[in-house]
């Protein structure tokens, strides 16, 4: 990118000093200047100098010293990538445009992380043309890193002014102009190409010095918005117009597809001050590092279009709220009042982070220090930009204090950690409290355990799941719940908005719905999944059955459909139309008069077109714009707009779960649920015969869920290379995963266990009695029938779990934490009730007769015996 040189007898304007402020990098002729620049701000200036100086200049701040070609650098003592080395127009002279550059690439870039070639404007021509240029800067790009990336090659004019061409030549070869900042003019209009004694439009220069080009019809440049941390707050566009007008002003200025020149927050008063702009590698992007002013960069009033700041960012943009304004007994207000508190707090942290040693702990401890921290600096108006640049200045300096502890500080020190032993992987989930997430580069694996090896209370412990703490997550939802029951549609909505950060102006939608217009293959994949799963769930449907018991007393025993149900369908920002599915098919071939779907909405009130659709091709008669407690409080109950029911099904978090568990309790509400819920968890079987890769697959399918989700490996007399397989497998499909983390939490906690058969295999399996089992051992089918507890089983190696959550008909709502023992998952005969009725002819009463009033007298139930005696004294 085009490097502005400035010299000590420059004189500038202040917009163009301003404005060239804005440029990554800036060059000074005097070091002197430069140490100045560092001490008001400026980032990382580059600088003359010479080798005696160099170390010096680099330890107050100047980000890269230039020395002459001709000084030795060996003896400075500072890391190569900080200096560049420049070759002058009297050395180019002397022997010729190629043989300089050639010296440059063989010399220049082993003995620094730069190389500048100073040429006259014929001799850059020449470096052009000939492709000497282009080879010396492939050469420095193939160096590696170097001061501010790839080793750069700049090229400085001497003895006359730049043109646009040569800029954009010099730029197309790969390297960057120097240009004198004199010879630079900020004004908000971009000339065309300027005379050479004229002063080039600081926009036009650094489009055509950077290369910069556009890959779009309309020319338009992708302007990509960071602020000063670089997290991305949007996506804008840009051209030479607006650019000027940007550097000019030192604002976010963009160009508008529709309105032209826009000037970003103008209308709002959400501004954005400029801090800098950059090129990618590319140079297709132009990147604005700006300060954002008001309530964000989105017109949807978030931080960013893609949702709240979070992180280090979100907290520093609370905690500067706080500081404005904080609600009554906020504690970070506490902390701003009492600056004792506030110090007792960071040494009471800090200490607490010293002493911490597991890699969770350390984390949590972390996030105490960082949180103190910069309340501390919000109080002094410290920002992270401030803390930033800091860092960067201690960074750069090459003479560094010997970094020892001070007097006192080691007065009490820790004892020294046990030596971490060769295999720290606990012995099983419940007797061990050290288990730990898998940090990046270590092998992600599960734990393994031998049979033969374990205890009793060992065995034992590997069936048990992670203890929830039902009696605290109740007291959480039970306000929840009141709440809803007191105060109705008013209460949903409140907690919709604390909850979900939605705010709704309806809860309910009502059939007939506008049906979403799909992308066709997702229409499609949703009907496909529709079919099968009514196909399957319509076979459920059972006829009534009639049995005589004895000559004139006959029994019979039919069905209906409950009338009203509620279908809970997790979602917000995620898509699970299959969830809808699932529910919603069974419910649908059942008779259920009213479906009404409970899902969160998203960030703008609507409700997720996939699943919207899905309520549509269920016959739903309501969709409710809520999720969690209070959405399912609202179908136990019922408001002025949410219709009650009588049965709620489907999966959730723990609060859900809470929430449906209490309302089941009260007979208040007169409602029933499916089945309690856990975090999701599979089984596997797998022996000799088994595909690794494929094993592995269906491990991952199901730890990637959730940091709490477990999986299961069941090695039925598998050698140590065989089960080496499957862990690299595991491993190396974990990698490429978008969910790695998850699963770097998940996979140490789920365990595989050796076992010598099939059959122990199979004993082990109904006593952990699995939400999904795969069998992807040789003549899987036969083992079904050994199979007692199980949510849905997965016959053969070509049966992975995923198409039973989606489309081969089957449902996914099943039983988790070990209720496959005793619940079944969603069915057709979850939405149905089962009546008996009996039919008594004279005879058969008179056949019967005894046998009821005499069973009736040992229970001492004389009205019962009566309705029977009654009657026969009329036969």
């Amino acid at each position: 990118m085009l490097v502005p040189k400035i010299t000590s007898t420059a004189v500038l304007e202040a917009p163009v000093v301003r404005a060239l402020g804005l440029l990554p990098t800036t060059l000074y002729a005097d070091a002197q200047q430069a140490v100045k620049a560092v001490d008001s701000g400026d980032a990382a200036p580059w600088a003359y100098t010479t080798a005696a100086e160099a170390k010096e200049l680099l330890n107050r701040g100047i980000a890269v010293a230039v020395i002459d070609a001709t000084q030795a650098t060996d003896d400075i003592g500072v890391n190569t990538e900080r200096l560049a080395v420049r070759y002058t127009t009297a050395e180019v002279a002397a022997s010729g445009v190629e043989s300089a550059l050639q010296r440059a690439q063989e010399e220049g870039l082993q003995r620094a992380g730069a190389v500048v070639v100073e040429m006259t404007a014929a001799q850059v021509d020449e470096a052009v043309t000939s492709g000497g240029l282009r080879r010396l800067a492939d050469a420095a790009e193939a160096c590696g890193m170097g001061s501010s990336g790839p080793a750069r090659v700049l090229v400085e004019q001497h003895g006359g002014a730049w043109t646009l061409e040569q800029l954009r030549a010099v730029a197309e070869s790969g390297a960057d102009a120097v240009v004198p900042a004199e010879e630079l003019t900020v004004g908000e209009e971009p000339a065309e190409e300027a005379s050479q004694d004229a002063r080039l439009p600081l926009a036009t220069a650094v489009i055509a010095g950077s290369g910069l080009h556009s890959d779009r019809a309309d020319g338009l440049l992708t302007t990509v918005v960071v602020d000063e941390q670089g997290v991305c707050l949007g996506v804008a566009y840009s051209n030479a117009a607006s650019l000027a007008a940007a550097l000019a002003a030192a604002q976010g200025v963009y160009w508008s597809r529709r309105r032209g020149l826009w000037h970003k927050g103008l209308t709002s008063g959400a501004t954005q001050t400029l801090l800098g702009i950059a090129v990618d590698c590319d140079s297709d992007v132009l990147r604005f590092r700006v300060h954002q002013e008001g309530a964000g960069f989105c017109h949807r009033g978030t931080r960013t279009c893609f949702g709240a700041a979070t992180g280090i960012a979100g907290l520093e943009q609370t905690l500067a709220a706080r500081r404005k304004q904080a609600p009554k007994g906020s504690y970070t207000q506490r902390l701003f009042d009492d600056a004792a508190l506030l110090r007792a707090k960071l040494i009471e942290e800090a200490g607490e982070l010293a002493d911490a040693t597991d890699p969770a702990d350390v984390a949590f401890e972390a996030a105490d220090v960082l949180y103190f921290a910069l309340v501390k600096c919000a109080a002094h108006g410290v920002t992270l930009t401030d803390i930033e640049r800091s860092l960067d200045l201690k960074h750069r300096k090459v003479v560094r204090r010997r970094g020892d502890a001070k007097p006192g500080a080691l007065a009490n020190p820790p004892a020294a950690a046990a030596a971490p032993s060769a295999t720290p992987i606990p012995r099983t989930s419940v007797l061990c409290s050290d288990i730990r997430a898998a940090q990046p580069g270590e092998q992600i694996r599960m734990r393994v355990y031998a049979d033969d090896t374990l205890s009793k209370p060992e065995r034992a412990a590997l069936l048990q799941r992670p203890i929830i703490d039902s009696q605290e997550i109740m007291q959480r939802v039970q306000p929840i719940v009141d709440a809803v029951r007191a105060n109705g549609d008013v209460a949903v909505r409140d907690f919709t908005a604390r909850f979900d950060h939605v705010t709704l102006d309806a809860l309910v939608i009502r059939a007939p719905f506008d049906v979403p217009v799909l992308p066709a293959p997702v229409r499609a994949a949703i009907d496909q999944a529709y079919d099968n799963i009514y196909a399957f769930h319509a076979a459920q449907l059972a006829d009534d059955t009639h049995v005589e018991t004895m000559p004139g007393v006959t029994c019979s025993r039919f069905s209906r459909a409950i009338e009203r149900v509620g279908l809970y369908v997790p979602g917000g920002t995620a898509v699970l139309p299959s969830t809808a599915l699932m529910l919603g098919v069974p419910a649908q071939v059942a008779g259920c008069r009213e479906i009404v779907l409970a899902t969160p909405p998203r960030k703008d009130g609507s409700i997720v077109p996939e699943v919207l659709y899905v309520a549509h091709k269920i016959g739903a008669t309501a969709v409710i714009k809520a999720g969690g407690a209070q959405a399912v409080a609202a179908l136990a109950y019922g408001t002025e707009t949410v219709p009650k029911v009588d049965k709620i099904c489907g999966p959730g978090n723990q609060y859900v779960t809470a929430a449906k568990m209490l309302a089941q309790n009260d007979t208040a509400a007169m409602i029933s649920i499916d089945m309690p819920a856990g975090p999701s968890e599979l089984l596997v079987i797998a022996d000799a015969t088994s595909n690794p890769a494929y094993v592995a697959s269906d491990l991952l399918s199901q730890a990637e869920h959730g940091p709490d989700s477990q999986v299961v490996l069941l090695a039925v007399d598998l050698s140590d290379t065989q089960l080496a397989a499957i862990e690299a497998e595991v491993h190396r499909q974990a990698e490429r995963l978008p969910r790695v983390d998850v699963v770097r939490h998940s996979i140490p906690k789920s365990f595989c266990l050796r076992l010598p058969s099939l059959s122990a295999a199979l004993r082990f399996s109904n006593a952990y009695a699995p939400e999904h089992l795969i069998l992807h051992n040789a003549n899987a089918r036969a083992c079904l029938s050994d199979v007692d507890n199980a949510g849905s089983v997965f016959v053969g190696s070509y049966s992975p779990e995923s198409c039973g959550d989606y489309a081969s008909g089957t449902n996914h709502t099943l039983p988790t934490y070990g209720f496959s023992r005793m619940y079944s998952g969603v069915s057709t005969a979850t939405f149905l009730k089962h009546i008996t009725a009996q039919e008594l002819t004279r005879d058969g009463l008179a056949n019967i007769a005894q046998t009821v009033m005499t069973l009736a007298e040992v229970e001492e139930l004389e009205a019962h015996r009566n309705a029977v005696a009654i009657r026969m004294m009329d036969m």
